[in-house]
């Protein structure tokens, strides 16, 4: 699918290291807005929320035959007849990988958007860097930062973002290993047989993935009309079209048939795919992530935010 759009700022379109040290200005100001995110939304969030080993209470439920009887309640079980067992919550650290598209795609701002593509991405993945960190997981970055537990991992994090050079657009993803989970912000605009080959590896591996689309408004209504020019930010082919508006059903069906295809794709293997639009609230996306990552069930197909 071609890519359309504007840089923000004056960031040429193939000069990574341009991109590098202008995401390295933004990331200070983005650690604070993800942590603005993180606070909106953090009531009610502790722990994996799954049944396991663990100091913290997490419910009662009914006691089922063959159960060790110490796990019995009998102070709750003496209210109404019924024995119930107490569950502690599962505490084990878990490894979550990280990762935001630092592609030039990803500069893209339209006049009706809040934030860059990129800078959506940004906030989101430290915002989860930071509700990780909270809850004692591990957290990583593939091919910058290794796994690591810390309660400030979301600042650690954006150190070595704000230092780092330019790396691939896209990260080798095979040393990421089973019980592990992923987080990947992208605008996915790359052909979907492409993001699919560069994804297998982590349905073979048996890695849960959290797909979350950065979606500018323009790109998904395709307002233009007139004699308009279109350019691809990563390889510079332009596009002349003298009467915009009659392109518009076409790439309308299109850019919703590449979403469709990458999502039911995603849902085929348990993994969550959402949709953040950069003209609405970066927390509405945050929460539909970190539910369907502390679903026992797996994910689902998520609707977008």
């Amino acid at each position: 699918m071609a890519k359309i759009g504007e840089a923000e700022g004056s960031v040429g379109a193939h000069d990574a290291l341009a991109r590098a040290r202008q995401r390295a200005a933004l990331v200070p100001d983005l650690m604070v807005e993800a942590r603005r995110v993180v606070a909106s939304v953090i009531s009610g969030w502790h722990g994996r929320r799954k049944r396991g080993i663990g100091e913290n209470f997490w419910q009662f439920r009914p006691y089922v035959e063959g159960e060790t009887m110490s796990r019995i309640d009998w102070r709750r079980s003496a209210r109404d007849d019924h024995v119930y067992v107490r569950d502690r919550e599962w505490e084990a650290a878990h490894t979550v990988w990280l990762w935001a598209d630092p592609s030039a795609s990803m500069l893209y701002r339209s006049a009706g958007a809040q934030a860059s593509k990129q800078s959506r991405a940004l906030v989101l993945i430290l915002a989860m860097a930071e509700l990780l960190s909270r809850s004692g997981e591990r957290i990583a970055w593939p091919g910058l930062v290794d796994p690591f537990t810390a309660r400030n991992g979301a600042e650690r994090l954006a150190v070595h973002l704000a230092h780092a050079d330019s790396k691939p657009s896209r990260p080798d993803l095979t040393g990421i290993r089973r019980f592990s989970d992923i987080v990947i912000a992208s605008d996915f605009l790359d052909p979907v047989e492409d993001i699919v080959e560069w994804l297998d590896v982590l349905a073979r591996h048996g890695v849960r993935a959290h797909l979350i689309e950065i979606a500018d408004p323009a790109e998904e209504s395709f307002p233009y009309a007139g004699r308009t020019e279109f350019s691809d930010p990563e390889t510079g082919q332009k596009l002349t079209a003298g009467r915009a508006e009659l392109l518009a059903d076409e790439y309308r069906k299109l850019y919703s048939a590449r979403r469709q295809e990458l999502a039911s794709w995603a849902a085929r293997l348990g993994w969550s795919y959402t949709v953040s639009h950069t003209d609405r609230l970066a927390s509405q996306a945050l929460v539909k992530v970190h539910m369907a990552m502390t679903a026992d069930g797996g994910s689902t197909l998520k609707a977008s935010a």
